[in-house]
This record gives C-alpha cells, sequence and structure tokens, in this order.
C-alpha cells in the first residue's frame, strides 16, 4: 500500500517536472522565433535605408532579450 503511495507521487511529480521542462522548452522556442523575425525586419529596414524602423526594432530587440 505504502508502495503504490510513493509510486504514484513518483509519477504526479515526474509528470508535473516533464510539463514544466515542456512549458520553458516551448517558451524558449517561442523567445527564438520572435528574435529571428525581429533580426528579418531590422535586415529588411537595413535595406531600405530606414533608419526610424531600424531604431524602432532594435529597441524592440533589446526588449525581447
Amino acid at each position: 500500500m505504502e508502495n503504490n503511495m510513493s509510486n504514484e507521487m513518483s509519477q504526479a511529480e515526474t509528470s508535473i517536472s516533464d510539463e514544466m521542462l515542456a512549458e520553458l522548452f516551448l517558451s524558449q522556442v517561442m523567445n527564438d522565433f520572435k528574435k529571428g523575425k525581429i533580426l528579418e525586419e531590422i535586415d529588411q529596414s537595413l535595406r531600405n535605408k530606414d533608419k526610424e524602423a531600424f531604431l524602432r526594432l532594435t529597441n524592440k530587440l533589446k526588449s525581447a532579450s
């Protein structure tokens, strides 16, 4: 009986830690994706010689980091 409760607790702890790990991974992937999109926009602003967009996007990138 005690062993069953211990196994259930261990499974619950594993499930919670797996869930937390998955959330951290997804969060990191989303942040990397957003930064990549901002970097693409920065490159475009440089090609267009759009100083205003460049400054706005670099500030956006700083706050995303």
